[in-house]
């Protein structure tokens, strides 16, 4: 019957010392976070520590490779846009800061972490909530953060807002550079007013306009914008296959054949006929009737990359 008790004495000083272990966890982590203005550098101790499995703290954790090795782009352009959220965080009251921390867990650093989370893509956000306190919601996993809605700093601490104890207080900084160049454009335009508008009244100048708008609209510039297509493919490779997709670099040079296939014709219909002399006049005829010969194979052959079953072909 004295068993029991005995045992439950015994185990007093274990659960004590448990305690107290969680408390220098979290007393650590506090330290790391004020001396790197609110972002902890995460090694594979460290990421151990902040996840530890009876943390009564909650915390976003980014997984990044910004050595220029490892030639991540999307790491350094959401690098900013997260450092500065974590800023924002560490002017909270110290009674919520420290129950939320944001740390940063680069590839280089912290291999180990990497590989046993199985992670092969870079960037990556997890928000792990409290296991054990009041703010736990008895979910042990991570929570992975969607980049649907970009790599921008305001939205990032709005979906943070939602784990932290309180609204992280972020505010987008004044783009000084936005308005002094809208001030600078709109002094050039009011100074020059004299010069642009006899240009704005020219026909020629709105005929010009008008026919480059609809080469590059009828090369399919909407059709890439609302698609959000990429501006190339992989390997460089600048031609989508099949007739439901396109990059952006196949509607500048898809515009470009039509704008030149359209000046051949306006070449040979307004400029050939009025020449007096008989060997430009034939020289023309032979130098614009190629280049429409040209283009044309030029604009099948595109046809015949995007769709391999296309059974006509001129030159090329």
């Amino acid at each position: 019957m004295l068993l029991l008790p005995f045992l439950a004495l015994l185990s007093i000083p274990f659960c004590l010392a448990a305690s107290t272990s969680v408390e220098d966890v979290q007393e650590k982590l506090i330290k790391l976070a004020a001396a790197n203005n609110g972002l902890i550098k995460l090694d594979d101790s460290t990421y151990n520590l902040l996840t530890h499995p009876k943390r009564t703290w909650s915390s976003s954790i980014h997984f990044t490779a910004l050595d220029p090795r490892r030639k991540c782009i999307p790491c350094k352009e959401f690098d900013p846009s997260f450092t500065a959220v974590a800023k924002a965080w560490s002017q909270v009251p110290a009674s919520e800061r420290n129950t939320h921390f944001f740390a940063t867990a680069d590839f280089d650093n912290a291999m180990g972490t990497f590989q046993k989370l199985g992670m092969q893509t870079a960037p990556v956000l997890h928000v792990h909530l409290p296991a054990e306190g009041p703010r736990s919601r008895g979910r042990t996993a991570p929570i992975v953060y969607d980049f649907s809605n970009g790599f921008d700093a305001a939205p990032l601490a709005e979906q943070l807002s939602q784990y932290t104890p309180v609204r992280i207080p972020y505010r987008a900084p004044v783009d000084w550079a936005k308005y002094g160049t809208t001030a600078g454009v709109t002094l050039i335009l009011l100074s020059g007013v004299r010069l642009f508008l006899p240009i704005l009244r020219s026909r020629w100048a709105w005929a010009i306009g008008v026919v480059l708008t609809s080469l590059v609209m009828t090369s399919g510039y909407m059709f890439v914008r609302i698609r959000g297509m990429p501006q190339s493919g992989a390997n460089g490779q600048w031609i989508a296959p099949g007739y439901q997709n396109q990059f952006g670099q196949e509607v500048q040079v898809v515009s470009f054949v039509y704008g030149l296939l359209a000046s051949a014709f306006l070449m040979l219909t307004l400029v050939t006929p009025y020449q007096t002399h008989p060997y430009r006049q034939r020289l023309q005829v032979y130098l614009w009737s190629g280049v429409i010969l040209v283009m044309f194979s030029v604009l099948i052959s595109l046809f015949r990359v995007k769709n391999r079953s296309y059974p006509f072909k001129l030159l090329l």
